[in-house]
């Protein structure tokens, strides 16, 4: 494919975006920069949807002209899209003279076809969707999505006669298995098809805020008609018949699924109508939801995504929306879940990892890595793989697992490290060789993992690819077919920098999630962990417990509970089992391979089943999950802490 040319669904202006809005523009921008990461000439467009009539009002109450207030919304709007690092190439708005050419050019074409014609609209008219309701769209007599009562409204339209289309719509989607995906939502569409089409108003009597019909100026273009013909407008319907040429028909409109109606239904008939082609695919993913209820500002239940981009960053909420929903599902978000993933994949995982290997190799090898003998099968088997499901997932825009592929690289490489012990490598001058080739191969798997998280988390991949050795130049061109597979040979300089994600302990924003006092919490007005003086113990008592070091060596949930986990660690003299109520704070495969402290002697215990022997030791902050320990560089599995 020469080129991808790649829209979003443009957004009404009456309020400020809230965190459902920014999951499908962060998705489309992964999408984006992934086939630029391949080469291919992409164009990204954005956009704000203005002649709404909820606009006008809220213009109104502000005693602002409408287009003041639309332009105000423009700032708004950028300024939110620049804050997730959003990399749209054009943004479009429907206000503009380039979009009233190309809706003009577009109605005429189709009145031209005899498909307009002039007739009385009498129904039900949702105002907060801007949409006429059939009867059977009602939910006890109300708008399913915002739960009011729609109006009844009798006045002059002009129709689209949608009902001449639905037997090529049928046809179109037998011939085009791919228009509109996922499955659900084509199905979804096809019983509507089946079920007839009744035609549709193009216009509004009455209003002066709008574009007005090119054959009728005492009516203005109907806000969904007109917003429909952005995608067509901003490649130079009506306008720049080359730009046109070259970028229409559009290969990928990501909408949400409650308006996949509109974009798959009477979009392909006007443009049908118009005899010009059809967009190549549709994907409606699906709400992001708050505490189980759909993300929706008219509910009352929106999030602020520059909130949510400054608690750690626009790259962790990028990872998190992306990794967290399956793309084309349902997602609900929790301020709580998004702390826990932040620790998880982002500071107790990558970012540990890329300063542990920078350490290592600044320790050892003063920050310089070479390849020195051959490199390890199983973690170039891994990558291999891993490139190969990355490539299949993001070509069928299943952007949740190619996420999921670039971590497999990365858990991988946590367990090589484990299992491959550098810091005894250090000790022994035979290995130097193996030393120097597990340092490398460990940096080149962060770097090719970072390569596929690029489009995901670009701001926070570039400095990962910097701190393993990606010369400036490079960083600058990143290129799937130079930079998307293993590299067996060049030297990496490291740069040994501070920590790219801090560990953060558990913000709980909502109190409904705040969890109930843990027995042992101290009293109020008692310094937490402060002990009493006469519960202190001497010296002599301390030392009756052996803390020793020990190497995870798997990792596996307990049947049944929520909390537990069932650990098989290496204490350098035998290997044990325990359970550890790290759960909610640590995914099992996240644990595989690391040190931990344990209490070693500790008479056994049952829990849920399951013979523990011994203690984990973590700490607690009040109010939040279970921190393990760590430490700068590894000590040996079995080694005494005291």
């Amino acid at each position: 494919m020469s080129r991808f040319y790649l829209t979003t669904a443009i957004d009404y202006v009456n309020s400020r975006p809230h965190l459902g809005t920014a999951y499908e523009k962060i998705a489309a921008d992964v999408i984006a920069r992934y086939k630029r990461l391949c080469g291919v000439e992409t164009r990204f467009l954005m956009g704000n949807d203005e002649h709404s009539q909820n606009v006008f009002k809220k213009a109104s109450e502000l005693r602002l002209d409408p287009l003041a207030y639309c332009d105000q919304m423009e700032r708004e709007f950028r300024r939110t899209w620049q804050r997730l690092d959003v990399s749209f190439d054009d943004f479009i708005r429907t206000t503009e003279p380039r979009h009233k050419a190309g809706v003009m050019a577009l109605a005429e074409r189709i009145h031209a076809a005899g498909d307009i014609y002039e007739g009385v609209y009498e129904g039900w008219y949702c105002v907060g969707c801007e949409a006429f309701k059939q009867e059977k769209d009602l939910v006890d007599g109300k708008c399913p999505l915002h739960l009011t009562k729609p109006q009844w409204i009798r006045e002059k339209n002009f129709f689209f006669r949608l009902s001449k289309y639905q037997q090529p719509l049928l046809e179109h989607f037998a011939s085009h298995p791919d228009f509109l995906r996922p499955d659900e939502r084509r199905n979804e569409i096809l019983r509507l098809l089946e079920g007839g089409l009744e035609d549709i108003s193009v216009s509004r009597a009455g209003q002066a805020w709008g574009i007005p019909l090119p054959f009728d100026r005492a009516s203005v273009v109907y806000v969904w008609f007109d917003a429909l013909i952005n995608y067509a407008s901003a490649v130079g319907l009506g306008g720049d018949t080359t730009l046109f040429e070259k970028w229409w028909p559009a290969d990928l409109h990501i909408i949400g699924k409650d308006i996949t109606r509109f974009h798959t239904v009477i979009w392909p008939a006007m443009l049908m109508s118009a005899e010009l082609p059809l967009p190549r695919q549709v994907f409606g993913h699906g709400f992001m939801t708050f505490r189980g209820q759909r993300m929706s500002k008219s509910l009352g239940t929106a999030i602020d995504p520059i909130e949510a981009a400054d608690r750690f960053g626009p790259d962790p909420l990028r990872l998190f929306l992306v990794k967290e929903i399956a793309f084309g599902g349902d997602g609900d978000f929790s301020w709580e879940r998004y702390d826990e993933r932040y620790n998880t994949d982002l500071a107790n995982n990558l970012g540990n990892l890329v300063s542990r290997v920078a350490t290592m190799a600044h320790r050892y090898r003063e920050g310089r890595l070479a390849p020195a003998a051959g490199a390890s099968d199983q973690l170039v088997r891994v990558a291999e793989q891993a490139v190969t499901d990355y490539r299949r997932a993001m070509e069928t825009y299943a952007i949740h697992d190619a996420a999921g592929a670039a971590y497999r690289l990365i858990d991988a490489t946590n367990e090589y490290i484990a299992a491959t012990s550098p810091w005894a490598m250090a000790k022994d001058r035979s290995a130097a060789n193996r030393l120097s080739q597990v340092l490398f191969d460990s940096a080149e798997a962060i770097r090719l993992a970072a390569v596929l998280l690029s489009p995901i988390t670009p701001g926070s991949s570039r400095e990962i690819l910097r701190r393993v050795g990606v010369t400036p130049d490079a960083l600058d061109t990143l290129n799937w077919d130079r930079d998307g597979h293993w590299r067996a040979d060049g030297e990496r300089v490291l740069a040994l920098d501070g920590p790219l994600w801090p560990r953060k302990e558990t913000i709980v924003t909502d109190s409904s999630t705040t969890p109930s006092p843990e027995p042992g919490t101290p009293a109020p007005g008692t310094a937490p962990g402060a002990a009493p003086p006469g519960n202190r113990i001497t010296i002599e008592d301390f030392m009756k417990v052996e803390l020793r070091v020990a190497k995870v060596l798997a990792a596996e949930p307990v049947p049944k509970s929520k909390k537990l986990l069932k650990l098989n660690v290496d204490v350098g003299t035998e290997q044990r089992t325990l359970v550890a109520g790290i759960a909610e704070a640590y995914q099992p495969e996240a644990l595989v391979g690391r040190t931990v402290v344990i209490v070693f002697n500790l008479q056994p215990a049952t829990l849920m089943g399951v013979e523990s022997n011994g203690m984990v030791l973590a700490a607690s902050p009040e109010g939040g999950k279970p921190m393990l320990l760590s430490f700068d560089e590894p000590p040996p599995p079995g080694a005494r802490v005291r």
